[in-house]
């Protein structure tokens, strides 16, 4: 994509990846707009990023996401790129009781919340010259954290949709690219400098770097082994992944 003149919606903007990438993108001199459920976090980080703008509204919530659209479409006209990037990653245990109101808030925040804003927005997207979607998966949509099944299933989806959703709007104005995280020290888990994560602006760094360029997918170096993962050796290498972290468990 081309990473100048545009004007950007980003859910999630008001801590982790989607604050320090919406940063990285207003530093640029683009239009950037956050999206957030809490507007104490929306006013911090628009008032230490002057001309940054917020909207308020809840991602898994479908009333929420129809307004908030509505919104952007009447005061951002120019709107051109939607960034997919809020998030929750509540642990759980696949062997025992899964709990039915956590994992329905993973889903509508997590793949339902990204599916439903595309919706919202596409057909003002294809009106654009040009105009970029980007989901933010994980290297989990490749390679499940058993500890986190029902997140890492919402990332797998994501990222199936993510290819039907390029195919679809191969002959229109509106490119898809997917961005997946290897474990970065953020919030979403829990920042402990744990040296297996890797440091958010390290991150952003070779992510913008990617982004400039055509890749449908969008991943740092460190994940290619795990992101090459399926095909006949792909239940070894899980087990594998989830052994080690269970030897060595992440911080909760």
């Amino acid at each position: 994509m081309k990473l100048t003149e545009n004007t950007i919606f980003i859910t999630g903007g008001t801590s982790g990846i989607g604050r320090a990438l919406a940063e990285a993108f207003h530093q640029l001199g683009n239009k950037v707009i956050i999206g957030g459920r809490r507007k104490n976090l929306l006013d911090e980080v628009t008032t230490a990023n002057p001309g940054m703008e917020s909207i308020e509204f809840d991602v898994s919530d479908l009333a929420s996401i129809e307004a908030a659209a509505a919104t952007i479409i009447a005061k951002y006209p120019s709107l051109n790129v939607l960034v997919n990037n809020a998030g929750i990653m509540p642990f759980d245990d696949a062997a025992g009781k899964i709990d039915d109101v956590v994992s329905r808030k993973i889903l509508d925040t997590n793949l339902l919340g990204p599916i439903r804003l595309s919706s919202a927005l596409v057909e003002h997207l294809k009106s654009q010259p040009r105009a970029t979607i980007i989901h933010n998966t994980s290297v989990l949509a490749y390679v499940p954290l058993a500890v986190t099944a029902v997140y890492s299933a919402s990332k797998a989806g994501l990222h199936s949709y993510a290819m039907s959703q390029r195919f679809m709007l191969r002959d229109t104005s509106v490119r898809v690219q997917e961005i997946a995280p290897p474990w970065v020290d953020t919030d979403l888990v829990k920042k402990s400098g744990d040296p297996r994560a890797m440091p958010l602006d390290a991150f952003i760094k070779e992510t913008m770097a990617k982004l400039a360029g055509d890749d449908e997918e969008v991943i740092v170096d460190v994940i290619k082994p795990m992101r090459a993962n399926p095909g006949p050796g792909e239940h070894a290498l899980v087990n594998g992944f989830n052994e080690a972290l269970i030897a060595d468990p992440i911080p909760m």
